[in-house]
């Protein structure tokens, strides 16, 4: 599933070519994807003008002048294509096979038609992401999506005193912790299990544990906050991690570099990349979902 760096990459892809333009008209294929589309979604968007496009954890938010919003969750395999004059396109193929954003395919549900001949795709073939419209009058941070997520990686907002706070009273392992959006915003498998590996925390390890009884932040924490921090801003400089579906707003298949740089994602059975440690990445399962870790460095 695309997490932080994955949805900044498409951000930045659609930014350029989007914000300050009209909406001519709106292609919408079918009545849902996770969830229905909002009732004549295409006629409220005709001709309204697309003011920024922003990220919040791992949804994209499109501004328009009405101070109205769509919500974009790219699920699993969502991603948007942009084509028309000025853009280069190379099509691309999903990991199942099928050719993605023209436009015409099986699975592009969703086609804003810009000025100036310009056609952003919304492909999405296992329909779980979903487009919601938050209306103008609504206050968006009481929207149900974002109303419960916790501070943005990124920003001045967080830090070690925050995720100290934050931790405090969870006896969950800090693997399945970190991964719950109400704690931090954006995070998930893959970046975490870097983060942990690149801070020498185990990922069982119980997050209250990391907190001092006082309730501020032990050095180790402090350390796990500066490797967030990193490995964010490193793997969206790479643009994102390509894994199967994800793709660059024009198609692009050799964007997502950061894999190069895993150190135990993917890695079981492999020797620790840590010239000082001996260990054997290891695989195990928290919460369904994979968790890779070298239990030789990782305490």
């Amino acid at each position: 599933m695309p997490e932080l760096p994955e949805v900044e990459t498409v951000r930045r892809g659609l930014s350029p070519h989007l914000e300050g333009k009209s909406i001519v008209n709106v292609d919408i294929r079918r009545p849902d994807l996770r969830f229905p589309f909002a009732k004549d979604l295409d006629k409220r968007l005709t001709g309204l003008k697309i003011r920024t496009i922003d990220r919040r954890g791992k949804y994209l938010l499109i501004r328009l002048d009405d101070d109205s919003i769509l919500l974009n969750s790219l699920g699993m395999s969502g991603r948007w294509t942009m084509t028309g004059e000025g853009i280069a396109f190379t099509p691309g193929t999903f990991a199942h096979g099928a050719v993605i954003g023209t436009g015409d395919g099986p699975h592009d549900h969703f086609v804003l038609n810009i000025e100036g001949g310009i056609r952003a795709t919304y492909t999405d073939a296992r329909r779980f992401g979903y487009i919601h419209f938050i209306e103008s009058d609504v206050n968006e941070e009481e929207d149900r999506f974002l109303s419960v997520l916790g501070p943005e990686p990124m920003s001045q907002d967080f830090d070690a005193t925050v995720l100290a706070k934050n931790l405090k009273n969870r006896s969950s392992p800090i693997k399945n912790t970190l991964l719950d959006q109400s704690v931090v915003a954006g995070l998930g498998n893959i970046y975490v299990n870097e983060v942990l590996n690149r801070t020498g925390i185990s990922p069982r390890r119980i997050s209250s544990t990391l907190v001092r009884k006082n309730g501020s932040p032990t050095s180790r924490l402090e350390l796990l906050v500066e490797q967030i921090q990193e490995v964010l801003s490193d793997a969206i400089e790479a643009g994102g991690s390509t894994l199967q579906d994800f793709r660059g707003v024009s198609g692009e298949d050799d964007l997502g570099w950061f894999p190069v740089n895993f150190r135990v994602y993917g890695r079981e059975g492999l020797s620790c990349v840590r010239d000082d440690c001996s260990g054997i990445v290891q695989r195990i399962v928290q919460a369904n979902r994979s968790t890779f870790f070298c239990p030789s460095c990782q305490r």
